[in-house]
């Protein structure tokens, strides 16, 4: 089964960064586009950013432009979102997606992906 870790979640004071990543289990990242989502209880899980299979094409959700970056490293077979000027609004669990040859143009799509991690949970708190 494919599967994704996500890893690097943890409690953090208003207006600091948390750094996340994302790697597959048993295989290589090269070739999938990878989303990042988060899911409040009680809320539907919302798509945060992506970034494309080949291109390096990236998107972002209007809440988090200009504050979040997400990057990938294939050499390390690894996705990141680099989250700064963190909000309490921002607390969720966030979790990475994969989607073979994805190139971001339905990134919000949750049926697009194939792959989910199990999620690290992020809490913005004074």
């Amino acid at each position: 089964q494919v599967q994704l870790v996500e890893s690097g979640g943890g409690l953090v004071q208003p207006g600091g960064s948390l750094t996340l990543s994302c790697a597959p289990s048993r295989w290589t990242l090269e070739y999938y586009q990878i989303g990042w989502f988060r899911q409040v209880p009680g809320k539907e899980r919302e798509g945060v950013s992506c970034i494309s299979s080949t291109d390096g094409n990236t998107r972002y959700a209007d809440s988090v432009k200009g504050r979040f970056t997400i990057s990938r490293d294939n050499a390390k077979n690894t996705a990141t979102l680099q989250m700064n000027d963190l909000a309490p609004e921002d607390t969720a669990v966030y979790y990475c997606a994969a989607d073979l040859w994805g190139d971001c143009s339905k990134w919000q799509q949750e049926p697009e992906y194939e792959a989910w991690g199990q999620g690290t949970q992020v809490t913005v708190s004074s």
